[in-house]
């Protein structure tokens, strides 16, 4: 049987296959690199500094406000418990959405073209990250919802979870497309997961910082009884 983490056999589109080839890997060398390497280059790209700013900014905002109490903990820690339902429901629904025209009108998000693109080469790191005008977006849309929806020093509870689990989630990712392999028995079980999912069958294994919703909803399967799929670098789509 062949190996879980190797690349199935799949056609891909020519354009495709011609961004794979023009695009730099994640580090540049082949063996595997330190965690310390890989955090500064974490940090060398725009996403995560944005996200850290925006997340420091928040917590100061919330240390400095008057009137919190314990009961603050409450919403951060909602945030936390459906935090792998939120992954599996926009991994699925949005970043493997297909394009399609209805009634005349295209649709095709950036975040899925962006997906199929990671797909078709993991190791670009510039297809790793959420694309800038989606991350603005997903601030501004946290922002809005938790100080329209509740008081104050909830909101800033709320949204200081929020952008630390999107922070965690980029890294994540990041450091699992890295050349770091894993070391401790959590991180593998993150790590061989999400291979999975790129290069065994994209139907399945949709978390990314935990698999929760997928062991909850029945995306978790033992990976030999999961055939090769000939769409993981496509998606089913030209992309």
């Amino acid at each position: 049987m062949r190996d879980s983490q190797s690349p199935p056999a799949v056609t891909m589109t020519e354009t495709q296959a011609r961004h794979r080839r023009a695009t730099p890997t994640l580090s540049g060398v082949a063996g595997p690199i330190s965690l310390r390497v890989c955090f500064w280059s974490f940090f060398s790209h725009a996403s995560p500094r944005v996200i850290a700013v925006v997340f420091l900014a928040t917590v100061a905002c919330l240390a400095g406000y008057a009137s919190w109490s314990w009961w603050d903990l409450l919403i951060p820690a909602i945030v936390f418990t459906v935090e792998p339902f939120t992954e599996w429901i926009i991994h699925v629904g949005l970043l493997h959405f297909r394009p399609r025209t209805i009634q005349g009108v295209r649709l095709d998000p950036l975040v899925a073209r962006k997906h199929r693109a990671h797909h078709a080469n993991p190791k670009d790191v510039s297809l790793i990250f959420i694309p800038m005008p989606a991350l603005v977006f997903l601030i501004g849309g946290l922002a809005a919802t938790f100080l329209l929806t509740t008081a104050l020093s909830y909101a800033l509870s709320g949204l200081s979870a929020a952008y630390a689990m999107a922070l965690t989630y980029e890294w994540t990712h990041f450091l699992i497309h890295s050349p770091y392999r894993p070391r401790h028995r959590l991180y593998r079980y993150v790590w061989r997961a999400h291979r999975n999912h790129h290069f065994r069958n994209e139907h399945y294994w949709f978390g990314v910082t935990m698999h929760l919703a997928d062991h909850v909803l029945g995306t978790f399967p033992d990976v030999t009884a999961v055939e090769l799929s000939p769409t993981a670098r496509t998606l089913g789509a030209d992309g």
